[in-house]
């Protein structure tokens, strides 16, 4: 069996952008948790920086995450995100998780 790919995003919007921001990630959403190896997808809002953006992704495996960057709206997000926020991704590997 394969293992399980957690992806974490940071995402700082770009001045005057997090709106705009929000509004591409809530267009993700449902979309992207319909994906067949999709186990889950949420983004969350920083409380003490409103402007900054944690995108929270769990795969079934490697192939999910390949077929989920295939997708028309992750091409989309992809084609603006660079516009509306600086990006720090963070892709995971189990170590000692509890399913």
């Amino acid at each position: 069996m394969s293992a399980p790919v957690k992806i974490v995003v940071l995402l700082s919007a770009r001045p005057g952008k997090a709106e705009a921001l929000q509004a591409l990630l809530t267009g993700m959403a449902a979309a992207t948790r319909a994906e067949p190896g999709n186990l889950r997808w949420d983004f969350w809002r920083d409380q003490s920086e409103p402007t900054r953006f944690v995108i929270d992704e769990l795969y079934a495996n490697a192939a999910a995450v390949t077929a989920h960057r295939e997708t028309a709206h992750f091409a989309h997000y992809f084609a603006h995100i660079n516009d509306l926020a600086e990006r720090t991704p963070f892709v995971l590997d189990p170590v000692d998780v509890v399913t």
